[in-house]
């Protein structure tokens, strides 16, 4: 049992020295400004990438096919 009280000592001593994405001092949608952000960000790469990945797939398939055409199947 004592193992189990350290490591729980430990763990809430861990999660005090963490830093939050919201600061507590502030309230409402307010408080939550950095994970709103962050999230936002994280949606816009999300959108570029995939933008990016299509129109290589798009291209690379077109490209293919016309190497098909010309060189015969």
């Amino acid at each position: 049992m004592s193992k189990v009280r350290k490591y729980v000592s430990e763990v809430f001593l861990e999660l005090r020295k963490a830093t939050w994405p919201w600061d507590p001092k502030e309230k409402g949608f307010a408080k939550y400004r950095e994970l709103n952000e962050s999230t936002v960000v994280v949606f816009i790469a999300m959108i570029l990438l995939g933008a990016f990945v299509a129109v290589f797939d798009v291209s690379f398939r077109e490209a293919f096919q016309a190497a098909q055409t010309w060189f015969g199947k």
